[in-house]
């Protein structure tokens, strides 16, 4: 018996390893800017917040002012090294998503990459057809956690909550499903671990991708 209808995933260390992308990125930025670059595991606890988020999360005092020329960088240097640093799908998730849309599922993406760059990782990575619907950080007022990205979801797929299951490798992607009261399914394999997971209040926790196939 089917549990779910609609499956919400997160993008970035759910679907396609960006780890390197994102690390490279905010590092050269940071450096251009002129401030303390961070670590690599400074960089990762911010990974599913917008990226004014993101920023202000590593640099709590940087001025609100610098905040255009800083997003404009990050862009600009993203854009240098998408060819150099090309993200891959994780293990089985190609596989997967064709298996879930051959039974039927309705598949979506709900993510705080900026929508034109998360459309384009979609396509190149040749997964789009199996999503039949994609939220970024600029569809949305309200970004993860809130659950503004669920429930603007499940509106536009004419679901309820007890129908849909959100699947991410963030606490933040965990909160965001709980507050819209849907049930989530944490993965170990992103930028984020079991224990902080569960700690979040993840239902279900899988580190291979192909095990949705056995929770939905």
């Amino acid at each position: 018996m089917r549990r779910y209808s609609v499956v919400i995933f997160d993008f970035d260390g759910t679907l396609a390893d960006t780890r390197e992308l994102i690390v490279c990125t905010n590092q050269e930025a940071q450096r251009l800017m002129g401030y303390p670059i961070k670590d690599e595991a400074g960089i990762l606890a911010t990974i599913g917040l917008p990226m004014r988020e993101c920023i202000l999360a590593m640099y709590p005092d940087l001025p609100h002012e610098l905040l255009p020329t800083w997003i404009k960088t990050y862009r600009a240097v993203f854009d240098d090294l998408k060819g150099q640093i090309v993200p891959q799908l994780f293990p089985k998730v190609r596989e997967t998503l064709a298996a879930l849309a051959d039974r039927g599922y309705r598949l979506t993406v709900a993510s705080s990459r900026g929508t034109p760059s998360l459309t384009d990782f979609l396509r190149e990575m040749d997964i789009a057809p199996y999503i039949s619907y994609v939220l970024g950080a600029d569809d949305v007022k309200l970004a993860k956690p809130h659950p503004e990205p669920v429930l603007k979801t499940l509106d536009a797929m004419c679901c309820e909550a007890s129908d849909a299951l959100v699947v991410g490798d963030m606490p933040v992607d965990i909160q965001m499903g709980l507050g819209a009261g849907v049930r989530t399914c944490g993965v170990t394999y992103g930028n984020s671990n079991r224990e902080a997971l569960l700690a979040a209040g993840a239902h279900y926790i899988i580190s291979d991708f192909g095990e949705l196939l056995t929770i939905i």
